[in-house]
């Protein structure tokens, strides 16, 4: 019983690691915009050596001036490259794109949660006495750490259907870079997880039954 559950809270840590670091992170996809390398995540997006959150325009600063401080109009940038980005993002609408990103950090952020819950009930499961004597403190971690794959397997899912039926189409040589990886990664962990966990609390009860006869 105890060697499952320390495979499944091993699992878990590495698993919420994971999780937080695909989600902070801004690498989820990579692409070429004109010639220049760009990369993208669920919170900000880099073109060169500048990156801007989700809900702003390229070129424009933040609080919706559209100017820098100690910027002149005449002097606000105006490439190719920013006018492409920008006329791809108005011609779509902010509307729906504003409300994929939002699913997906929702998503990932309830993974996150149900992961960090699965480990505490996961550490007090080593404990002889459970708090609550109709719910298992295995039980119920197992039960976490599924809630969070299911949470990361639904933030995927929307990532990679809206990127290959909208983002994809509109830019070349792209690819998903190693956020995204990590996120297929921690959803794996925290599936083991879940089954390690599962797995003691099943041996747990078949001991208590045979005990009890």
């Amino acid at each position: 019983m105890y060697s499952f559950m320390s495979g499944g809270l091993f699992c878990a840590w590495v698993g919420t690691i994971l999780l937080v670091v695909a989600t902070a992170t801004d690498h989820w996809m990579q692409y070429r915009l004109s010639g220049s390398f760009a990369h993208q995540g669920l919170w900000r997006y880099c073109l060169g050596n500048k990156c801007y959150l989700q809900t702003e325009s390229i070129g424009e600063a933040p609080g919706g001036s559209g100017r820098w401080p100690g910027q002149s109009v005449t002097s606000q940038p105006r490439g190719h490259l920013f006018c492409r980005w920008r006329n791809l993002w108005f011609r779509e609408g902010k509307g729906p794109t504003q409300a994929y990103w939002n699913a997906t950090r929702a998503f990932m952020i309830l993974s996150s949660l149900c992961a960090t819950s699965g480990i505490i009930m996961g550490i007090l499961a080593f404990a002889q006495q459970p708090t609550f004597t109709r719910l298992s403190r295995p039980f119920s971690a197992g039960i976490m750490f599924f809630a969070s794959t299911l949470f990361i397997l639904l933030a995927l899912a929307i990532y990679t259907g809206v990127t290959v039926s909208f983002l994809g189409r509109r830019f070349g040589d792209w690819r998903f870079s190693w956020s995204y990886i990590l996120g297929w990664v921690a959803l794996l962990m925290t599936f083991f997880a879940g089954l390690f966990y599962m797995c003691a609390y099943r041996m747990h009860e078949c001991r208590r039954l045979s005990t009890s006869r």
